[in-house]
């Protein structure tokens, strides 16, 4: 996977802010990060022509206002004066999805990070959905109160292409990390119906069930450049048919500091989509880091995205 060059961080300017700062400090002083693009939206700012008229430039002076509180924020949150050529300040107007999206294509962004309230005060994660159905780049998703401690990287696969991709980001991450990093892979698999016709119990089938799945990972692990990165693979049963519990589970029995997919994308001029699992996870999620993986160029349609909004 390519590395993330030009990053967009939604802020509101809010509690929530705290959290993502946090995280952008980090990224700010990555070498790997040439562009910071932090984002503030004005909503309800539908201002009369008439009024307009009359006050040529509110609009101007509200944005010019809302980038000197930006750049106080991130000065407070830095310690330091902020570097222009690599941080910049951008305010938009109108809708948060559709001024989100349009930014991540003006400033080409590789990945869209946002944070998200605690379970309960942010609609189930509606903004974090949206922007994962249909944005043309990676999207993060922080949950307030996270720590930027990316230490031990949850990858669930089913050893498709998707999987693959989840896997190249979390060893490119890696790689790039001082500190050392161990990435787990999750495969959930479970026992089809008719199991009993093989002759074999419940447990016994199962026990198939999960050899099988390790050939193929075993497989799958060899096409994948893993070279000096600390893999484990980890393997679950799934209960009660709903993977997404088992990778909760799993999530924290590792005590992972971030989830990371891949998702699903077409080259469409009606819709981007992601896995069944990954957005149940991030509809329910309120606790891990959360980072959907989406190569670029898979963006054809965007722009006409952008206008159903």
């Amino acid at each position: 996977m390519y590395p993330f060059r030009n990053v967009l961080i939604g802020l509101d300017l809010s509690d929530l802010d705290h959290t993502l700062l946090k995280f952008a400090e980090r990224i700010y002083h990555s070498e790997v990060t040439e562009n910071l693009y932090f984002v503030n939206v004005l909503r309800n700012f539908d201002v009369p022509d008439s009024v307009l008229k009359e006050y040529p430039d509110m609009i101007g002076n509200a944005m010019r206002e809302r980038q000197d509180k930006m750049r106080q924020t991130l000065e407070e949150a830095f310690g330091e004066e902020i570097d222009t050529n690599k941080v910049h300040l951008v305010v938009k107007e109108g809708g948060i999805a559709k001024a989100v999206l349009n930014a991540s294509v003006e400033y080409d962004i590789d990945v869209v990070i946002l944070g998200r309230r605690q379970q309960g005060e942010d609609n189930g994660g509606f903004l974090a959905q949206r922007m994962a159905r249909r944005a043309a780049c990676s999207l993060a998703i922080i949950p307030e109160g996270s720590k930027p401690v990316l230490n031990r990287l949850l990858v669930p696969s089913d050893f498709s292409e998707f999987a693959t991709m989840a896997l190249e980001q979390a060893v490119d991450m890696a790689r790039r990390r001082p500190e050392e990093v161990e990435v787990i892979v999750q495969n959930v698999y479970t026992i089809p119906t008719g199991y009993h016709y093989s002759g074999k119990t419940r447990d016994e089938f199962a026990e198939v069930v999960k050899e099988n799945a390790k050939r193929e990972y075993q497989a799958w692990i060899k096409e994948i450049d893993v070279t000096g990165v600390n893999i484990r693979d980890v393997y679950s049963l799934d209960q009660n048919d709903n993977p997404v519990t088992d990778i909760y589970d799993m999530a924290h029995e590792v005590q992972a500091d971030a989830i990371i997919f891949g998702a699903k994308g077409r080259n469409s001029t009606t819709a981007f989509f992601i896995g069944s699992i990954a957005e149940r996870v991030i509809q329910i999620d309120s606790e891990f880091p959360l980072l959907v993986v989406r190569p670029k160029g898979k963006n054809a349609g965007i722009l006409d995205i952008i206008k159903e909004i």
